[in-house]
């Protein structure tokens, strides 16, 4: 089983942390791995140093005739069976004759057009209703997979709520998220403001930070917002907040869905499309309307005021992950689809 993954992006989403997450469980697992990536994306480092063999040619030079020649040269030197494309930038990069030698697969973690995975032979969607999509768009249902993601959070103890300015007994609630308009953040300050003496911790970067610090600004409890920047001890936060929030208007799943089940912190969302095919209304998690803030509050408030419902959601969303989304349940879904299709 030779496997040549091919991942495009440079930033710190989520399909490029679980992408390189699912690439270090396998090759843990012993499954030998080729990996294309940017030289600049954030995790090349971390394959590099754990044994991965990592090119970074094929990306290093923004210009696609010569991407795509670097990449028929990799795939003619590396002679995978299989060759995975974390999201549709990545199968543009792979030349339409590859399919003739390897399984191409196509990785969904959105509702993306087939269109763009043309190259691709099979196809894997992190949700059940992704490969309802592909289905439904043309992509016969033998070649569609599901497989989860799974968690990946430190396992470090609570951090000091005292490093981040926050008092030891307040209420505090916690978003992991890129800042961006669809993820709803503003909708989460609207609720903070409905939420006297809780505090909010926003991990995560992106092109709406200056309008988030604006608007907790200008409704008068900046004091209460703490702006994280992005971080890597996602785990040591969850410990220490009392919720979990996803304020998202569009979530196709959201992976901090099994970041708070795993490290038993309440979880409260928008039911976007992600949590609402995932979480069920007060027994692992609580869900309200898209761009609510007052039913945002409300739930926070029920979950905070109301001990029994918090460890019930607790208890049953711990267990949800333990069922199906650990780091070994997933790892062995993948070793058993890449084994399923070599054996064909």
């Amino acid at each position: 089983m030779r496997i040549l993954h091919v991942m495009a992006g440079k930033g710190n989403g989520g399909a490029e942390l679980y992408s390189t997450d699912v690439m270090l469980s396998l090759h843990e697992a012993g499954v030998d791995q080729c990996v294309v990536m940017r030289p600049d994306a954030p995790r090349t480092a971390d394959l590099n140093s754990a044994g991965l063999r990592v090119d970074t040619k094929v990306l290093q030079i923004p210009f696609q005739p010569l991407q795509r020649l670097r990449m028929r040269q990799l795939i003619a030197h590396e002679q995978p069976n299989i060759i995975q494309c974390w999201m549709r930038r990545a199968v543009s990069l792979v030349p339409a004759e590859a399919r003739s030698k390897a399984e191409v697969i196509g990785w969904f973690g959105d509702y993306e057009e087939l269109k763009y995975f043309a190259h691709c032979t099979k196809f894997v969607g992190v949700t059940r209703d992704l490969v309802r999509h592909m289905v439904e768009n043309g992509v016969p249902a033998e070649n569609a997979a599901y497989i989860p993601t799974f968690p990946t959070v430190d396992d470090g103890a609570a951090i000091d709520r005292a490093v981040l300015d926050t008092p030891a007994d307040a209420p505090v609630l916690l978003t992991l998220s890129r800042l961006h308009p669809v993820k709803g953040l503003d909708t989460m300050l609207q609720a903070l403001a409905d939420l006297p003496g809780y505090y909010l911790w926003v991990a995560g970067d992106g092109p709406s930070l200056g309008a988030l610090q604006a608007q907790a600004e200008r409704l008068g409890f900046a004091s209460r917002v703490r702006f994280l920047g992005w971080r890597t001890d996602r785990g040591a936060l969850l410990r220490a907040a009392d919720i979990c929030v996803l304020p998202s208007r569009y979530e196709p799943f959201g992976t901090v869905i099994l970041d708070a089940w795993s490290t038993h912190t309440a979880f409260v969302a928008c039911n976007s499309d992600g949590p609402a095919a995932y979480v069920h209304h007060e027994l692992d998690g609580m869900l309200v309307p898209i761009n609510d803030p007052t039913a945002l509050a409300d739930a926070i408030r029920r979950v905070m005021n109301n001990p029994t419902l918090r460890q019930n959601l607790i208890r049953q969303g711990f267990a949800n992950y333990q069922a199906e989304f650990t780091k070994d349940a997933v790892t062995a879904k993948y070793v058993a689809y890449y084994e399923s299709l070599l054996n064909r």
